[in-house]
């Protein structure tokens, strides 16, 4: 492939297509068999307190991350068009348009559609689409369906949003007794979130590898290798697959492998990936030389799992998510960012569909770029729906800013 050229693909790729292909697999394995086997299947948000479902034996499958794949293998268009012809608007989230039009049309989709659920978990703490999305998922599937509000946190997470969310994950658990007819076995709670503790700790740590020059890693690494850290988080198959892909990361530092074939200028990111376009975007940097070696999304499942009470750690860590914060907290997470891993400059995509990631990106360019003393570029586009992205427009832009950092 073309885009192969102006940056070092991993050999962990195989071992992520091999560990999310069984992931999947086992998702419709427990949809057509789960019944036999006690074992009960639930959509939730990429948000979510999955140790819970976890602790109960409760299969999880991630819509989100299911748009994003709808967005990578390019059906992502139709199956918004899908949405929006029964009645669903262009300007909601195109994950949750791509999801419905693959339930409307499971014949357009990849895998033909996500296995049924028997139970749906939607966590406020990403945005607050997730409310009517899920609220129309029960409707159709006449499924039960667990809300968990997380209060939006513009400093420190407080001790009342702590027990406010705690107390409904108390209120879950009841829920989840009824739906699976079994106790929550606390010790099985506490090595789950164990596991979840060390894959995000490496997660976490692999992350902090590209503070090297070059870079070991460029954004289309990080965001498709984020993949095992929504979908499996709290098993041990994302333990080893992050031990893995840790080992060659710092492989690569300790033998001054980059990314790129030539690290010219250090970027950071903010915001989702364009999945429709991953690779044909970053290109049109990584072919000059430009590699993000930090962004402010996939680090979203990098929590810090510590403390005593499983329960109460849960609902501090669940709370707190970036996107749950204020625009002061994200602007100081990319200073953070640049001064860290040493950026000539940030580019921000203003995303059509995240309205809770986007609407105060400006606020928060300005004020990275007063601290940092370095550039932010705005693209604008779509996490899954191509039609709104201008290609060529986005590469005269590009081109500019990259002229302006000596790329």
């Amino acid at each position: 492939m073309a885009e192969a050229k102006s940056y070092r693909r991993l050999n962990s790729t195989k071992e992520l297509k091999r560990v999310m292909t069984r992931y999947y697999a086992l998702a419709n394995y427990f949809r057509y068999w789960g019944k036999p086997l006690g074992r009960k299947l639930a959509w939730v948000t990429s948000g979510a307190p999955v140790e819970l479902l976890r602790a109960f034996n409760i299969y999880p499958v991630y819509p989100e991350q299911y748009g994003a794949m709808c967005g990578a293998e390019k059906v992502s268009g139709e199956l918004c068009q899908v949405a929006e012809a029964h009645g669903f608007s262009q300007d909601l989230c195109s994950y949750a348009r791509s999801h419905i039009g693959s339930i409307l049309r499971p014949e357009l989709a990849p895998m033909k559609g996500l296995p049924k659920p028997d139970l749906l978990v939607a966590c406020t703490n990403i945005c607050g689409t997730v409310l009517k999305w899920y609220e129309a998922l029960a409707r159709i599937f006449q499924v039960p369906l667990i809300i968990i509000d997380t209060p939006y946190q513009p400093g420190e997470v407080t001790e009342h949003a702590q027990r406010y969310v705690l107390r409904q994950l108390e209120a879950a658990v009841e829920t989840l007794e009824k739906v699976t007819k079994a106790t929550l076995n606390e010790r099985k709670l506490d090595a789950i979130a164990e596991k979840s503790r060390q894959a995000t700790t490496l997660w976490r740590e692999i992350k902090d590898l590209c503070v090297a020059k070059p870079s070991p890693l460029n954004a289309p690494d990080l965001f498709i290798h984020m993949a095992p850290i929504v979908a499996l988080r709290g098993t041990g198959a994302a333990v080893k697959y992050y031990t893995l892909l840790k080992k060659e990361v710092e492989q690569r530092v300790e033998q001054g492998i980059g990314a790129l074939p030539e690290e010219k200028v250090r970027l950071v990111w903010d915001n989702i990936a364009i999945w429709p376009y991953i690779f044909r975007f970053f290109k049109m940097f990584s072919e000059r030389g430009a590699c993000f070696v930090a962004d402010t999304y996939t680090g979203g499942w990098a929590m810090e799992l510590t403390g005593g009470n499983t329960m109460e750690t849960l609902a501090k860590v669940y709370t707190e998510v970036f996107l749950n914060r204020s625009a002061q907290f994200r602007a100081r997470q990319i200073i953070d960012q640049v001064r860290r891993f040493e950026a000539d400059g940030f580019v921000m995509h203003s995303n059509r569909s995240c309205k809770p990631y986007s609407l105060v990106q400006e606020v928060i360019r300005r004020q990275v770029m007063q601290e940092t003393g370095v550039p932010g570029l705005m693209v604008e586009a779509d996490m899954a729906d191509p039609r709104a992205f201008a290609e060529e427009a986005a590469r005269t832009r590009v081109q500019a800013f990259l002229e302006t950092l000596g790329a």
